[in-house]
C-alpha cells in the first residue's frame, strides 16, 4: 500500500464540526503504520507514542508520487492459453439428426455462447448505469449548486456577524458575544501573514490543500463508508474550502449532522476552488477563524496573545496559534487551558515535522520557547459569574463549534445559574478567603448544584477573577487538585457493595500495609494518635486514616476507581485525559494512599458525586446549560428535564449519607457543635492534604450539594489550615444563607433499610454479657455478624495452664467472663488499655493438647489423718511445667484462716523424696493442715494439702477412724506479690475433746481455687 493510501486509512476520533472549523489533524493521522510524534521540550529528539519503537517514517516527496501506480503494459497471458479458432457456419441438421440428442461438445458450445451473451449484457448494463449515475450526479450537482449561495458571495459574506447571548435561569443577561469588528478583527492579506503560520495551519487542517479540488475524494469515500456502517456521520473529512463554505456560506445549517448538509458543503467547496485561487481561499480562511478571547482572524490573534503583527509571528508563536481554532475556549491560555494549548502546539509541531516544513530540532526549540513564555491575562468585561460564563462558552463551543457563538442565526443560551445563589457564593468565598489572609490562604472556589437535575446553580472559580496575583481567571472549580480525605466516602461506599456494613470493626492501631514497591506503608491519623476499636460509622465520621486504608485494601484500588467513574469523577480515573497539568500519557499506578487523597480530582466532579448520594444514588451529570435556541426560537438543546443513571443503590447511598449527617458520631475528631452542622439535616465531609496545600469541604442537603476548596493557585502551603477551618466556614455560611427560606427536609430513608441491635464495641449482634448496646442501620439482607463474633463471653479456662479448657484438661476448669478477641492488633490494644474493657481479662487463644504438661504434687508422708509429733519429715513429689519454686506451710485446723512458714522457697523439683522438715515441738496438740505450694515462672500457683493431728509429748496417737483421704491439690490464681515467709509461730491452740480430725470423703484430689481468679491464667502480657 502506498503512503498516500496509508494516509487515508485513518479514522478521525471526533467529528470535525464538533472540534472547530475543520477539526484539525492529529499527529499520526496517516494510518496505523504511522507513529504518533510528539515534540518534547525536555527530550533530545522527537518521541514516539507509548510502547512504539521510535523509528521515523520517510515521506515520499509530493511531486514524486504516482497518482495511479499503473502503466499501459497489458497483463501477461496465463500459461497454456490458446486463442479460440474461428467458428464455421453449420449446415441444417437432417431430420434424423434432429431426433437424436446433440453431441456433448455442441451442448457445451451453446452454453458458452449463452454465458457470453449474459456477460455482454451485464457489462453493457453496468456501463449504462455508470453513465446514468454520472449524468444524475451532474444534474444533482447543478440542482444543488443552483439552490446554494453563490461562491462569489464569499467576500461579501465573510464579515457577517451575529450576537449570541447567555442568560441565567431567570432570564437575566449574563454576557453577549460582542461584534468583533468593534474590537479585535483586522483583515490582513496573505502576503502579510507569517509563512510559519501558513505552514502550521495547512499541516494541521488540510495537508493536501494545494492539490485537491476543494474536497478530499478518499477521505470523502471513507466518510461515506462510516455513514453506511454507523448510520450517522462519524467522520468529517472536511478540507479548508469545506470549512470556509460551512462557516461563511452555510452558517445556519452548520449544526446539522446530515448527508444533505455534507453534500452541500462539498459542492460549495468545489465551486469555491473553481471560482477563487487557492491563495484567496486561504487568505479569507485565516481572517475568519476564531482564535478565542474575541480574537477573530490571525491579525487579532497575533495582537491578543503576543502583541505582534501577523507577519512577525515566529515558529513558536505560529504553531501555538494554529492549534487554537480547534477549541478556542478549551485551549484558552488565560482561562486555565494553557497546558492543553501547549500540548496542542506540540501536536502541530509534530505535524509540521511530518510534512517537512521544519526539522525535529526546530520543533523542540519552538516548544521550549512557548513553555517559557509568560501569558498576560486579558480583562474580561463580565460583571456576573465570569468563570461560569467562560465555562458555558467552552461547553457550547465543544458541542456546536467555536463559530456558533457569532455565526448563523445567533444563539440564545439559557443557563442553569441561579443569580441569588451565585451572589451568596461570591460573597462567602470572598469573605472566607479574606478571613484567612494571615494564614497564607489567598484563593477559594465554590460549586453548588441541584442533586435532582445536576444543574449548576452557582460557580465561583476564584476569590477575584481580575486578580492576576492569584491567577484569578483560572477556574479552580475545573482544575485538578488533591482532595484529601473528602474521597473517603467513595472508598467506604465501595466496601459496602462488597459486603461490609456500618458495624464492620476496625482496629485503629499502628499497622503496616504491604503497598507498592516500597512496603510497608504505615498511615497515621490527622491527630497523630490511634483510637483502638472503631466501627465503620465512627471511622468514617471522624475521618481516621488507618481504617480508611484498611478499607481500600479490602475493596481494592480498582474498585475505588470503578466507583469514582460511576459517580462521574473521571479526573481521578483518567487524569491524562481530564487534567491538563498531568504530565504523563497514561493513568498513574495508584497505591493505598489513594483513599487519603493521593490522586487529583475536580471540585465540580466531586460535588456531582456527592450530589448522587443526596439523590438516592442517581447521578445527574453536572451541566450549566438549561436550553439553547437560535434567534428563530428553534430549540437546539433542551436540558430542563435531564435523565440520570443509578450509579449506586439507594440503600448504600443512604447509609453513607446517614454517617456524614451524624453530628454526634464525629465529635471525637471535630468539635461539637462544628461548622459541618446546619440548622437542618445535612451531610458533609472535609479534606486536607499534606502540608495544608488544599482544604476541602463538600456536603449536601436534599435540596442542594455544594463543594468548597481553599488554597493557593501556586500550590504553596497554607499555615495549618485544615478543611474544617478553611473551607468549612465558607460552606457553612453559604448553605445556611441559601436555605434560609426553604422548608426543612430530611433525607428520605429507602424501604430497603432496616435496623439491628449490635454490641456497641464489637459491632456484632450482642452476646448475653455485652455491657453496651445500640441500634444500627443496615441494608436488607446485609445484617451484622452473629453473637459468636461479640467479645464478651464466659470462657472455660484450665486453672493451672491458663489455656482454654477441653478434653485434654478437664480437671482444673474454671469459668470466667473475659474479653474474647482473636485479632492480634486488638489483643495488643486490650493489654495496653484494660480500662476501656471494664477491667475484664483477655481470653487466651491456646487450648490444651495431649502434650500439655500437667502438675504432679503429692504428700506421701505424713498421710492424711496421721498423728505426728516432734520434727516431722515431709516426703512427696513436686513436678511442675515451667517450675520456679515451692514452699512448705502449715495452718491450724482443717480450714486454716492463715498460714505459718515451714521452709522455702525451694528451687529444685522433687520426686518421692524429702520436701521439708516440720518442727511441731512448739505447737499445741490438735488438728493442723500441712500445705506444699508450687509456682511456675509466671507465678501461677498450685498446692497440695494433708490434714494431720499433732500429738503432745510422747503420747500414743489415736488410730485413724477411717482410711485417710489423699491430700488435696488446689490450683491457685496467680498473685502479683507472694507473701513473705514468717518465722513467727502461730498461737498455740488449746486441745479439745475432738482431737481426731474430720476425714475428707474424697478418694481423689479435689481441685478448687482458693479465691476467684482476678487475672488471666495465661501469662501476664506486657503493656508496652
Amino acid at each position: 500500500m502506498s503512503e498516500e493510501q496509508q494516509r487515508h486509512q485513518r479514522v478521525p476520533e471526533h467529528d470535525d464540526e464538533q472540534r472547530g472549523p475543520g477539526g484539525g489533524r492529529q499527529p499520526g493521522d496517516e494510518g496505523d503504520s504511522q507513529p504518533t510524534w510528539r515534540v518534547s521540550p525536555e527530550a533530545g529528539e522527537t518521541t514516539a507514542p507509548w510502547g512504539q519503537d521510535s523509528m521515523p517514517t520517510t515521506r515520499m516527496p509530493r511531486a514524486a508520487r504516482s497518482p495511479s501506480g499503473h502503466g499501459s503494459v497489458p497483463p501477461p497471458l496465463r500459461p497454456g492459453y490458446r486463442p479460440p479458432s474461428p467458428r464455421q457456419p453449420e449446415e441444417p441438421p437432417s431430420p434424423s439428426e434432429q431426433a437424436a440428442p446433440p453431441p456433448a461438445h455442441r451442448r457445451r458450445r451453446r452454453s458458452g455462447a449463452l454465458l457470453l451473451r449474459v456477460a455482454f449484457a451485464s457489462v453493457a448494463g453496468f456501463v449504462s448505469l455508470f453513465f446514468l449515475g454520472v449524468a444524475a450526479s451532474v444534474v444533482a450537482y447543478l440542482t444543488i449548486g443552483n439552490n446554494l449561495p453563490s461562491p462569489t458571495e464569499l467576500r461579501s459574506r465573510q464579515t457577517a456577524f451575529v450576537s449570541s447571548k447567555i442568560f441565567d435561569r431567570e432570564g437575566h443577561l449574563l454576557y453577549e458575544v460582542t461584534d468583533p469588528e468593534g474590537g479585535r478583527r483586522t483583515y490582513v492579506p496573505l502576503g502579510e501573514i507569517s509563512h510559519h503560520l501558513i505552514d502550521a495551519t495547512i499541516a494541521t487542517e488540510d495537508r493536501d490543500f494545494w492539490l485537491h479540488p476543494g474536497f478530499d475524494p478518499v477521505a470523502l469515500a471513507r466518510a461515506i463508508y462510516y455513514v453506511l456502517q454507523e448510520r450517522e456521520i462519524v467522520s468529517g473529512a472536511s478540507t479548508i474550502p469545506q470549512q470556509l463554505a460551512r462557516m461563511v456560506l452555510l452558517p445556519e445549517e452548520r449544526f446539522e449532522q446530515s448527508a444533505e448538509r455534507k453534500i452541500k458543503e462539498i459542492v460549495l467547496a468545489a465551486e469555491l476552488t473553481r471560482a477563487y485561487a487557492k491563495e484567496d481561499v486561504l487568505e479569507i480562511y485565516l481572517n475568519e477563524l476564531n482564535y478565542g478571547n474575541l480574537a477573530y482572524g490571525i491579525q487579532a490573534a497575533a495582537e491578543t496573545y503576543f502583541g505582534v503583527d501577523a507577519a512577525d509571528l515566529t515558529l513558536a508563536q505560529a504553531s501555538f496559534l494554529a492549534g487554537l481554532p480547534q477549541l478556542p475556549a478549551t485551549y484558552d491560555p488565560f482561562g486555565g487551558g494553557l497546558e492543553r494549548a501547549l500540548g496542542r502546539q506540540e501536536d502541530v509541531l509534530a505535524l509540521m515535522v511530518e510534512d517537512g516544513h521544519i526539522d525535529a530540532s526546530q520543533a523542540r526549540e519552538a516548544a521550549a520557547t512557548m513553555r517559557a513564555h509568560e501569558f498576560r491575562a486579558l480583562r474580561m468585561e463580565v460583571d456576573t459569574a465570569p468563570h461560569f460564563v467562560v465555562y458555558v462558552r467552552q461547553i457550547v463551543e465543544a458541542r456546536h463549534g467555536p463559530e456558533s457563538m457569532y455565526r448563523g442565526a445567533g444563539l440564545r443560551i439559557t443557563t442553569t445559574l441561579d443569580p441569588g445563589l451565585q451572589a451568596e457564593a461570591e460573597r462567602a468565598v470572598r469573605e472566607g478567603v479574606a478571613s484567612l489572609a494571615e494564614r497564607n490562604a489567598t484563593n477559594g472556589a465554590l460549586v453548588a448544584l441541584d442533586p435532582e437535575t445536576g444543574h449548576v446553580l452557582a460557580m465561583v472559580g476564584s476569590a477575584d477573577y481580575n486578580d492576576e496575583a492569584i491567577d484569578g481567571q483560572v477556574n479552580v472549580a475545573l482544575r485538578c487538585r488533591q482532595p484529601g480525605s473528602s474521597i473517603k466516602p467513595l472508598t467506604f461506599l465501595t466496601s459496602l457493595e462488597q459486603g461490609w456494613t456500618l458495624s464492620t470493626l476496625f482496629w485503629d492501631v499502628r499497622t503496616e500495609f504491604p503497598d507498592g514497591a516500597n512496603p510497608p506503608y504505615v498511615p497515621v491519623n490527622y491527630d497523630r494518635q490511634y483510637h483502638g476499636p472503631l466501627l465503620m460509622r465512627d471511622a468514617l465520621a471522624n475521618s481516621y486514616n488507618v481504617p480508611a486504608v484498611e478499607t481500600l485494601q479490602f475493596a481494592g484500588v480498582d474498585g475505588l476507581l470503578e466507583m469514582a467513574s460511576r459517580l462521574g469523577v473521571e479526573s481521578l480515573v483518567h487524569p491524562e485525559e481530564h487534567c491538563p497539568e498531568y504530565p504523563y500519557d497514561g493513568p498513574p499506578s495508584y497505591g493505598l494512599a489513594l483513599t487519603l487523597g493521593g490522586g487529583e480530582v475536580k471540585l465540580l466532579e466531586m460535588t456531582g458525586a456527592f450530589g448522587a448520594l443526596a439523590n438516592a444514588g442517581v447521578l445527574m451529570a453536572p451541566s450549566p446549560i438549561l436550553r439553547i435556541e437560535d434567534s428563530r426560537g428553534n430549540v437546539l438543546q433542551d436540558n430542563t428535564r435531564p435523565t440520570g443513571k443509578q450509579a449506586v443503590s439507594p440503600e448504600h447511598a443512604y447509609l453513607i449519607t446517614d454517617v456524614l449527617a451524624d453530628d454526634q458520631a464525629r465529635c471525637a475528631a471535630f468539635s461539637c457543635p462544628s461548622v459541618l452542622e446546619l440548622s437542618r439535616p445535612a451531610a458533609a465531609k472535609t479534606g486536607t492534604t499534606d502540608d495544608y496545600r488544599d482544604a476541602w469541604t463538600i456536603g449536601y442537603t436534599p435540596n442542594l450539594a455544594a463543594g468548597v476548596w481553599v488554597g493557593n493557585s501556586d500550590n504553596s502551603p497554607m499555615a495549618e489550615v485544615p478543611g474544617a477551618a478553611g473551607a468549612g466556614p465558607i460552606w457553612h455560611d453559604f448553605m445556611e444563607a441559601v436555605h434560609a427560606d426553604l422548608p426543612v427536609r430530611g433525607f428520605e430513608r429507602p424501604s430497603g433499610i432496616v435496623e439491628h441491635e449490635i454490641c456497641a464495641s464489637s459491632g456484632a449482634r450482642p452476646a448475653e454479657r455485652c455491657p453496651k448496646r445500640r441500634m444500627e442501620l443496615f441494608a436488607r439482607g446485609e445484617p451484622p455478624l452473629d453473637e459468636n463474633h461479640d467479645w464478651y463471653h464466659v470462657v472455660e479456662i484450665d486453672a493451672f495452664t491458663g489455656m482454654r479448657a477441653n478434653e485434654f484438661c478437664p480437671d482444673h476448669v474454671i469459668e470466667q467472663l473475659m474479653v474474647d478477641i482473636t485479632d492480634e492488633r486488638g489483643r495488643e490494644w486490650v493489654q495496653g488499655h484494660p480500662e476501656q474493657f471494664g477491667g475484664l481479662l483477655l481470653a487466651p487463644l491456646d487450648t490444651c493438647t495431649d502434650l500439655t504438661g500437667r502438675p504432679e504434687l503429692a504428700i506421701t508422708q505424713p498421710g492424711n489423718g496421721q498423728v505426728v509429733q516432734g520434727v516431722v519429715s515431709v516426703v512427696g513429689t513436686v513436678l511442675l511445667p515451667n517450675f520456679d519454686h515451692y514452699e512448705a506451710q502449715y495452718g491450724i485446723g482443717t480450714d486454716p484462716q492463715g498460714w505459718g512458714w515451714i521452709s522455702g522457697p525451694h528451687l529444685a523439683q522433687v520426686r518421692d523424696d524429702l520436701l521439708a522438715r516440720w518442727d511441731t515441738t512448739h505447737l499445741a496438740p490438735g488438728p493442723y493442715t500441712l500445705r506444699i505450694r508450687a509456682f511456675d515462672h509466671q507465678q501461677r500457683a498450685v498446692e497440695v494439702r494433708a490434714q494431720v493431728h499433732v500429738a503432745a509429748g510422747t503420747a500414743t496417737p489415736p488410730p485413724p477412724t477411717a482410711t485417710p483421704p489423699p491430700p488435696t491439690v488446689t490450683p491457685l490464681a496467680p498473685t502479683a506479690t507472694q507473701l513473705p515467709p514468717t518465722a513467727t509461730p502461730l498461737p498455740q491452740a488449746t486441745p479439745t475433746a475432738e482431737a481426731t480430725p474430720t476425714l475428707l470423703p474424697s478418694a481423689t484430689p479435689m481441685l478448687t481455687p482458693d479465691v476467684t481468679p482476678t487475672e488471666p491464667t495465661t501469662p501476664t502480657l506486657s503493656t508496652s
